[in-house]
C-alpha cells in the first residue's frame, strides 16, 4: 500500500479508502468478526499508513447493505478518528440498496440517519436502475438541509444510556400488543377521509370477502387506524384497533376503540380505557409530572409528534428524557407531511423515522400524510421503513447492485425475474450481483446469492459460500429454488394462498 500512497502524494491524487462489510481480511475477521468495529479497524490501518507518509487527500467509505451496520460503522469511524486527531471527510452510501421504493427507502434510512447526525460530505445512492435515476434521490436527501440551521433550539440532556455504535432496543413494557417483545406496530391515518368503509381498509391490507362475510389479512395490514372524530359503522377485523379523539371515545366506549388523549386531559382526567390509552405529545409537553404518572400507569402508549424543522433531534430528545427518568412506556413515532410527491414523502419519512428506529427507539410508527399519495402507498411506506431498519420484516429483501461496466447480465431484468419467483418469501434476503468482483463482498448480509461469473453463467451462494458454480443462466433461478427447498425455507406460492 505504501508505494501507492507515495505515487498519489507525488501526483496530487486523492484516494478513497473503503471498508466493505463482506470483504474484510481473515486477520480482521478472526479478531473482530464481520462487525462495524472490524470495518473501522480495517480502514484505520490504512489511514495510519497514509499519515506516516504525510498524505491526507483521503475520503472514507463504510460499505454495507445492512443499514444498521452501515450507520454504526460510520459513527464508530468518526469516534476513532476523533480519538487519534483525524478528521477526514466521509462518503456515505447504502451499498446495493436495490430497486424502486425499497431501494429508495433503504438508502434514505442509512444515508439520512447520518445526515441527521451531521455526518457526511458526499453521498451516493446505489439503485438497481439506470444511473440517472440515482441523482434526483440523492439531491432530495441533501436539499432538506439547505436551511436546517434555522430550526428551533432543542434543549438536550446527555445523561442517558445510549450506545450509538450498537443496536440495542429501548426497554419498554407491554401494553396490549404494543411494546415489550412485540414488533413495532403500524398506525394508519384515516382522519381526513370523507368516509370509512370496507374499501378504505382494502388499501391498508384488509380484504373483505362479502360472500363469506369474513376478512383476509395481508402482510401489510396495519395494526391501528386513527379516525379522530369520525365513526365506523361496520364490523371490523378482529386484529385491527381504532384510535379516536378522547371526547368521542368518552361518549361511546366502543369495542376495539381506544382514546387519543392530550397531556392536560391525561393529568386531570379519570375516565380512561382500562387497557390502552394513547397520549399525544410533543417535547414541550413532557413534564416531570407527566412522566411520573406514566411510570405508574400500565395502560399508556405515547404518540409523539414534532413541529421542529429538525424534528428527528427533537423526538430523539423525548426518548432521552424517558431513558433518563427510567420511564418504560411504549412510544409510537408520529410524523406529519403535506403536499409532497410520494417519492419525497418516502425519503423524508424514512430519514425521520428510520433514524430513531436505528437507535433502538420506537414501538411503532404513524405517518399522517396529507396529499402525499394514496393511503395504500403511505401504509406500505411505513412497512418499508420498518423493513429497511430491520425492526419488522414483512417481505423478501433484495440486495442488488447498480449497473456498471463489469455487469454480466441485465440487472433490472434479472432482478425482476428473481423477484417474480421469490417475492412471497417473507424475511429471506437474496443478493443479485452482476459480477464476481464486488458481488460476494457486497451481499455479505444475504441468505442466498445469485452472482454473474461469466457471460450467461451464474454462481449460487448460500451466505458467503459458493454452492454451485457457472450454471447456465436459464437454469439458475430453478436451481436457486431447489437450494431453498433443500434448506427448508421455500414455500410454494399456492400453499401460501391456501394458508391465507
Amino acid at each position: 500500500f505504501a508505494p501507492l500512497v507515495k505515487v498519489c502524494k507525488e501526483e496530487g491524487c486523492a484516494m478513497r479508502i473503503g471498508s466493505n462489510h463482506g470483504s474484510l481480511s481473515d486477520r480482521i475477521l478472526s479478531r473482530y468478526g464481520d462487525t462495524p468495529l472490524g470495518m473501522v479497524e480495517s480502514a484505520m490501518e490504512f489511514l495510519r499508513i497514509c499519515e506516516e507518509y504525510n498524505y491526507h487527500q483521503i475520503v472514507l467509505s463504510m460499505k454495507s447493505s445492512n443499514t444498521r451496520v452501515m450507520v454504526h460503522a460510520y459513527r464508530l469511524l468518526v469516534n476513532k478518528m476523533d480519538a487519534e486527531g483525524m478528521n477526514y471527510p466521509l462518503h456515505l452510501g447504502v451499498t446495493e440498496a436495490g430497486e424502486g421504493e425499497d431501494g429508495r427507502i433503504k438508502s434514505a434510512v442509512g444515508i439520512g440517519t447520518l445526515l441527521e447526525d451531521g455526518l457526511g460530505d458526499t453521498i451516493r445512492v446505489s439503485l438497481t436502475e439506470e444511473p440517472e435515476y440515482e441523482i434526483p434521490v440523492a439531491k432530495a436527501l441533501v436539499d432538506r438541509y439547505a436551511h436546517r440551521g434555522e430550526h428551533g433550539k432543542i434543549t438536550t440532556n446527555t445523561h442517558f444510556d445510549l450506545n450509538p455504535f450498537e443496536y440495542e432496543p429501548r426497554t419498554t413494557h407491554t401494553v396490549l400488543n404494543i411494546g415489550g417483545e412485540n414488533v413495532p406496530r403500524v398506525m394508519a391515518d384515516l382522519s381526513l377521509e370523507s368516509k370509512i368503509n370496507t374499501e378504505t381498509l382494502s388499501q391498508l391490507g384488509y380484504q373483505y370477502f362479502e360472500s363469506e362475510d369474513k376478512w383476509g389479512i395481508g402482510d401489510f395490514a396495519c395494526d391501528y387506524i386513527f379516525i379522530n372524530k369520525m365513526e365506523i359503522n361496520f364490523e371490523l377485523p378482529g386484529t385491527l384497533g381504532v384510535v379516536q379523539a378522547y371526547s368521542v371515545w368518552k361518549e361511546t366506549h366502543k369495542q376495539q376503540h381506544y382514546p387519543q388523549i392530550n397531556p392536560e386531559e391525561y393529568l386531570n382526567g379519570e375516565d380512561f380505557h382500562p387497557q390502552l390509552n394513547f397520549i399525544y405529545l410533543t417535547l414541550p409537553d413532557l413534564s416531570n409530572e407527566l412522566i411520573e404518572k406514566l411510570k405508574k400507569d400500565p395502560t399508556t402508549v405515547l404518540l409523539i409528534d414534532t413541529y421542529n424543522e429538525h424534528g428527528m433531534a427533537e423526538q430523539r430528545q423525548i426518548f432521552s428524557e424517558l431513558l433518563a427518568q427510567r420511564c418504560t412506556a411504549p412510544v409510537i413515532i408520529g410524523r406529519y407531511y403535506r403536499d409532497l410527491p410520494i417519492e419525497n414523502m418516502q425519503l423524508y419519512s424514512a430519514t425521520d423515522l428510520g433514524s430513531l428506529l436505528i437507535d433502538g427507539f420506537g414501538d411503532g410508527v404513524f405517518l399522517a400524510a396529507e396529499h402525499c399519495g394514496t393511503s395504500e402507498q403511505v401504509n406500505q411506506t411505513a412497512f418499508g421503513i420498518l423493513q429497511a431498519s430491520r425492526t419488522r420484516i414483512s417481505k423478501t429483501e433484495y440486495i442488488s447492485c447498480p449497473s456498471c461496466g463489469r455487469t454480466l447480465f441485465d440487472l433490472q431484468e434479472t432482478t425482476a425475474m428473481v423477484r417474480e419467483r421469490t417475492s412471497h418469501l417473507k424475511g429471506v434476503k437474496i443478493g443479485i450481483m452482476g459480477c464476481i468482483v464486488n458481488g460476494p463482498g457486497e451481499m455479505a448480509d444475504a441468505d442466498y446469492g445469485y452472482v454473474g461469473t461469466g457471460i450467461g453463467k451464474i454462481s449460487l451462494y448460500r451466505g458467503q459460500e459458493v454452492v454451485q458454480s457457472n450454471l447456465p443462466m436459464e437454469d439458475a433461478v430453478d436451481a436457486l429454488i431447489d437450494l431453498m427447498q433443500e434448506d427448508g425455507v421455500w414455500i410454494d406460492p399456492q400453499e401460501l394462498e391456501v394458508a391465507i
